[in-house]
């Protein structure tokens, strides 16, 4: 069977993702589509709106046959260890091919872009060098070193979000030396980062996510922008637990676990570089809120979204040395949910894998999964008080959701 592989979020999934799922089928002419899917938390160092396992459900009933799980250590970082984690892991369950959605739209642009780059190394790692010493943020300066040398047209353009990713990914396979095929589709209507809606039926998560958020938001604002089936599975979870989960809910625990350490101790928490934990800490004493942190916390050379993930690392627990030693290569693939196709390709593969498949926690070493698991049981407390507990459980005992084409035919 051909499999194309699909590296996702799904924060929530909407109409975006759906019309992404169908160019890549096409383009592809793969038999299965695999999705590779960030955890309990994200890549720009949020808690996700909802749990991984419902996520990976709204993933399966809107055409994905299989969804298994990036690692933490992967999920929270960078967009080059994010990439090289998510490839390493579809190449270790047999994709041919992986395609990403991008500003650019043409995939010979990322290769040459990768030609280019590679035979400026030494100018380019120096330009970066430089404008970071004058107090930029890494992007910003990985931005400004790219500018400078001179690209010519074909070369993409990596200040937006999604072409850098897909530059990622194109790299990750070159560096692993994989047998696949990179493949891309223009994004659609909606930027990556429009925080308000701009069409009729596609719009950015992030936009979908503020109007959830909105003082005033209901879910039925944003129902012409996400499929049947994700609107019904948010309205479920609503029903259940009566909130999603964003960054606020957790900023008293957040609070707590900075006020407790030493400075040392966050010394020792990944991301936490360059004397912030001073800076960290102080800004607790006085923030009343995690918007209001944050804010405090913001400088000129660090970006939002770096921050963010230095404070899921603190909320985790996560010190540079554990993320260190993980950070090599994927040594487990997670199933969290599937099909009838997933199921009769993973039958066909299990055996040639060339790491464990985890079905069941209990059965797999949990030194491995130590983080993921971690993850979870912080990701738990951002539910209301009573419903904690469940999502606790969830993390041991929930097998991979599978969902039959009779059933998912039923259900749309």
């Amino acid at each position: 069977m051909k499999a194309v592989g699909v590296i996702v979020e799904y924060n929530p999934f909407h109409n975006g993702h759906a019309f992404h799922l169908e160019e890549t089928r096409k383009k592809s002419q793969a038999d299965v589509v695999i999705a590779v899917m960030s955890g309990q938390f994200l890549q720009r160092g949020e808690p996700a709106l909802l749990p991984k396992w419902v996520r990976a459900q709204m993933a399966v009933l809107a055409g994905v046959d299989l969804v298994i799980e990036l690692p933490y250590q992967f999920a929270t970082q960078k967009a080059d260890t994010f990439a090289f984690g998510a490839i390493s892991l579809l190449g270790a369950i047999g994709c041919n091919s992986v395609c990403f959605g991008s500003e650019s739209g043409k995939i010979d642009d990322f290769w040459a872009t990768l030609d280019f780059l590679e035979s400026n190394k030494q100018e380019y790692d120096h330009k970066i060098k430089f404008h970071i010493d004058q107090g930029v943020s890494y992007p910003t300066a990985l931005s400004r070193a790219f500018l400078e040398l001179q690209p010519h047209e074909s070369i993409v353009d990596l200040s937006k979000p999604n072409n850098i990713l897909g530059f990622q990914y194109v790299k990750a396979i070159q560096d692993l030396n994989l047998d696949m095929e990179a493949l891309t589709i223009s994004r659609t209507n909606a930027n990556y980062h429009d925080e308000d809606f701009t069409s009729a039926t596609i719009a950015s998560a992030t936009s979908i996510r503020k109007a959830m958020f909105a003082q005033n938001g209901t879910l039925e604002e944003i129902e012409p922008y996400v499929p049947k089936t994700t609107f019904n599975l948010l309205h479920e979870y609503a029903k259940q637990y009566h909130q999603f989960h964003q960054w606020e809910n957790y900023w008293t625990y957040l609070r707590f676990r900075i006020l407790q350490a030493s400075t040392e101790e966050l010394r020792n928490i990944y991301e936490v570089d360059e004397g912030l934990e001073n800076r960290v800490i102080t800004a607790a004493l006085e923030a009343n809120s995690f918007h209001d942190f944050m804010t405090r916390i913001k400088t000129k050379r660090y970006t939002w979204t770096k921050l963010q993930r230095m404070c899921t690392h603190i909320l985790t627990n996560t010190t540079t040395a554990e993320m260190r030693q993980r950070m090599t290569h994927p040594s487990y693939i997670r199933l969290l949910a599937m099909n009838d196709t997933g199921r009769l390709y993973l039958n066909k593969w299990k055996g040639q894998a060339p790491i464990p498949l985890v079905s069941k926690l209990s059965s797999f070493q949990q030194d491995d999964i130590a983080l993921d698991v971690r993850a979870s049981r912080i990701y738990a407390l951002g539910a209301t008080e009573e419903k904690q507990q469940a999502l606790l459980e969830m993390e041991y005992k929930q097998p991979p959701i599978y969902i039959s084409n009779k059933k998912r035919k039923g259900i749309l």
